[in-house]
Parts: structure tokens; sequence; C-alpha cells
């Protein structure tokens, strides 16, 4: 695995221990220079070069007016330039030995005309020095165990399992945040523009090969190595989960990819088949790209289809129940054994049918530990998902109630909730069963938070929830299929 993705030509892109920056300059309202304080604020702990013809100093760093005038040859140079200088500078890369690059740049094949002509004369000055570069029109590379970010947005959250190949550059910015929300980040995203020289292929290897990385995401506007990509993702689904939201596949979808990165669509079923043949799971949504990620990269696989689902208010229980039907998930019908150990914890005013819906109950122990334990140890239960409603004040209101200082409720309050999430994951290690939940509830409360930030994910509607856990099904079942054809 070590020599696969150190072989890898995105190694030296994704893991440079030096730069050289052509395009940053002091006016702090360039792209350039928004890209060049990315890297330095995410922490790269490797030397910087700027290349400037007329500033002695770009933002702290010396700089040199000539990339001949460079002390070293570094590993990777990135391009925010002008589109006419590009090619002129990538020569002057090469003749320097600089073999690694990312062109940010846009107005190559994506505008047509002259920059389907100019894009090729990149093409030809890369192979004759043996130049690997990402892009043109792209935003590079996030490392987050390297602490590179070639974008323009500062990284936001921490190092994480999702590692990204994109077709859209603002898919890998614009989810700092959004992962970072639900207690996941990348581990390495790949934004690769017009995919002159390293495409969605490349990047499989590389990220199937990344151990940092547990479930791969793809943006997906057209894949022009067929052939190859099934060989590759069959290989790589074995052993690592792959997601991938494909957008050329309407008429209107088409146009937009064409005028985004200059890619050509094909039809919606084409691809379709090509992700089941590949062993890849189709997203319909980039939420739901993110949510499978989420769930396929944290949570263990199940045996089966069966859900048993928890809540303590009928409609989001129903709601849930309905969309596994719809999805063709089942809600089993408990034994005897199940339903009697149950009753120890349901009150008279609940239901211990499936969905479980105990409405509620003076100790709330009983919902987060006593329940689940009954459920995830029934033998015609496969996964687990709860309907979370625990404001952050509720217990607290009530330990004031008793008379107890708001200090001390508060702090009172938070220790219990974490005690009950880290009861939960360990619930999850024990059983080795998925363990879900959903809340209407804001997503920066502690108790999600700690869930979240301990692998159990938890969704903002029973649908997404619903929706990740199918996700994990299909993995299993695609999983099943390509190693029965290898007997």
């Amino acid at each position: 695995m070590i020599k696969i993705i150190n072989d890898s030509p995105l190694y030296p892109i994704a893991n440079p221990e030096n730069i050289a920056f052509f395009g940053a300059s002091n006016n702090f309202f360039s792209m350039g220079s928004n890209i060049l304080q990315s890297i330095v604020d995410f922490g790269f702990e490797g030397d910087i070069y700027p290349v400037h013809p007329k500033e002695e100093t770009v933002q702290g760093f010396k700089a040199y007016k000539d990339v001949m005038d460079l002390p070293i040859v570094p590993d990777l140079a990135v391009f925010v330039l002008p589109t006419r200088l590009i090619c002129d500078v990538m020569e002057a890369c090469g003749k320097k030995g600089i073999r690694h690059a990312v062109v940010v740049t846009a107005g190559f094949r994506e505008v047509g005309g002259e920059g389907i002509a100019l894009e090729a004369k990149l093409k030809n000055i890369a192979k004759k020095y043996g130049i690997v570069f990402v892009g043109p029109n792209c935003l590079g590379v996030v490392n987050t165990y390297k602490k590179l970010n070639t974008t323009f947005l500062k990284m936001e959250g921490n190092p994480g399992f999702i590692g990204l190949a994109s077709q859209s550059g603002s898919l890998v910015t614009q989810m700092f945040n959004y992962l970072a929300q639900h207690g996941v980040g990348f581990s390495t995203a790949f934004s690769i523009g017009n995919a002159a020289v390293i495409d969605l292929v490349d990047c499989l290897e590389y990220l199937g090969a990344c151990p940092d990385t547990k479930v791969i995401a793809m943006y997906v506007e057209s894949i022009d190595r067929g052939r190859q990509f099934v060989e590759a993702a069959r290989r790589i689904s074995l052993r690592k989960p792959i997601v991938a939201y494909y957008v050329g596949g309407s008429e209107i979808g088409k146009k937009a990819t064409f005028s985004h990165t200059g890619s050509l669509a094909g039809p919606d079923k084409l691809y379709d088949g090509i992700f089941r043949q590949s062993g890849v799971i189709r997203a319909h949504s980039i939420t739901d790209l993110f949510d499978y990620a989420r769930a396929l990269g944290g949570l263990p696989l199940p045996r089966g289809r069966r859900v048993a689902i928890q809540t303590h208010s009928g409609g989001p229980g129903a709601a849930a129940a309905d969309t596994c039907g719809r999805l063709g998930l089942e809600l089993p019908k408990f034994p005897d054994e199940t339903i009697e150990a149950l009753s120890e914890f349901v009150p008279h005013t609940g239901s211990i049918n499936n969905p479980v819906d105990i409405t509620y109950s003076k100790n709330q122990t009983d919902f987060f530990i006593g329940i689940p334990k009954v459920l995830l140890s029934s033998n015609v239960v496969d996964m687990l998902l709860m309907y979370y409603l625990v404001p952050d004040s509720m217990l607290q209101g009530m330990l004031v109630r008793f008379g107890i200082s708001e200090e001390d409720a508060q702090n009172g309050n938070l220790d219990v909730l974490n005690d009950y999430a880290a009861l939960m994951v360990n619930m999850l290690k024990q059983y080795n069963k998925p363990i879900a939940g959903f809340t209407f509830r804001n997503l920066k409360e502690q108790f999600p938070q700690a869930l979240m930030a301990n692998g159990i994910p938890v969704f903002t509607s029973p649908e997404q929830s619903v929706r990740a856990l199918n996700a994990l099904v299909t993995y299993t079942q695609l999983r099943q299929k390509i190693q029965l054809q290898q007997v």
C-alpha cells in the first residue's frame, strides 16, 4: 500500500516539502494572494518561494524575480497567473527541473476557441519536460495531514477520513465548514478542473492507497477513461467504499458541465451502469454524497437490511419507517424475548412495536442505554436508527429546578450528555452494528457533537438518515457481487 501511494504521480503534488508560487503579491484582493494565504494559514511546514517580477518580498516571504533564481528545485509549483503567461512559465519550470504543478488559472478548454489550442500547447510542454500537473481551471489539492491547502478559502475543521476527487473546485472549498459542522473532514481532496493530465482515475488510485482515507467521494461531470475507471474502482471498492455524484445526465446538466470544464457528459443510464459495474454507490445530491461518505467511513457494515427505529415522537419515527419501506429496508417484528426485555424500559403509554416509541421516560438512561442495548443485541436487528430530541438546556433545566446552581447544572448537563455519547460509542464497538441518529435540532448542540466526534453520524432528517443506512446495505451488496464474480 505504501509503495503504491508513493509511486502515484499525485504523491509529490499532495505531499510537497516545498512550493514555488506564481501569482501572489502584496495585494490581498488577488486570488493568488488569497491562495498563498490559505497555505500559510493552514500551517504548511515546508518552504515557500514566491516568484514575482517586481516585488522584493511577498507576504513576508523573500520573492524571486525568475524561477531560475530559486535556490532549490521545488517539489511543487502553483500557478495563479493570467492565462497568457501560463505556457511560458510552465516551460521555465520545466527547464528548472520542476516536475509537479497545480494550474489554478482558467481560460483553457472550458472557454472553447483558442482556449482549446492553448490547453493542448500546455499539455505538450508538460509532456516535453515530464511535468505532471493538476488542472487547469481548478483549485488543486488539500491534504489535511500535510497541512496543505491550495484553495482560496481558509481550512476549517479537523483532518478527517473522506478523500475527494472533484471536477468542481468550489465543492472542495465550500465543504470545509459543512463537513466540520457534521464532525468529519477531508483526508485529501483533489480539484482537477479540466483534467488535462491528472484525471479522476489517477485520483481514485491515489485515494484508494491513501492510509488516511476510509471512504472516497467523487463529483463527476465526465469520465474519459471509462475502462480504466471501472477496473480501478472494482479493485478499490473491495476494500474501500466509493460514492459518486454525477451531474451531466440531463440535457441542462450536460450543457452546464461543458461550460464549466469543457467535459462531454454522457447519458444518465450509462453512468448508472458504470457505477454499478464498478461497485460505486451513486448519490443524487451533494448532500447525499457526503451523508453516504459519513456513514460508510464511520460505521461498520450491516449483516442485512433489517432496521430497528427508536424514537420518543411518533411522527419522525413514522417518517423514518416510511422511507425504509420505500428503499427496501425492512422493519423486523421483534421476537418475544426482545419485547419482554423492552417492556422494562418502555412505559405503558409508549409502543414496543417497530418503531419503538417511548413517548416520555423519567429515566433518560433508559432511552440512551437500556433500549439501544436490547435492540442491538436482538438477532433480528442489523442496524439501529434513533431520533434525538435532547436540547442542551433540557437536563440543565431539570437540575436547576431541583435547586442546583446554573453553573453546576450546566457542567453536570455536559458531563451527562458526554457520558451518554461515550456509552453509545461503546455499544457501537461492542455489537459491531451501525448506529445512526437524526434530529431537527441544531447539530452544534453538545449531544450530536459528542456523537459525531466519535463516529456516530447524526443527520437532520429521517429521510437523510435512512438513505445513509441504505448506502451501507448497497455497498455491502455491491462488494459481495464483485467478490463472487472474481471467484
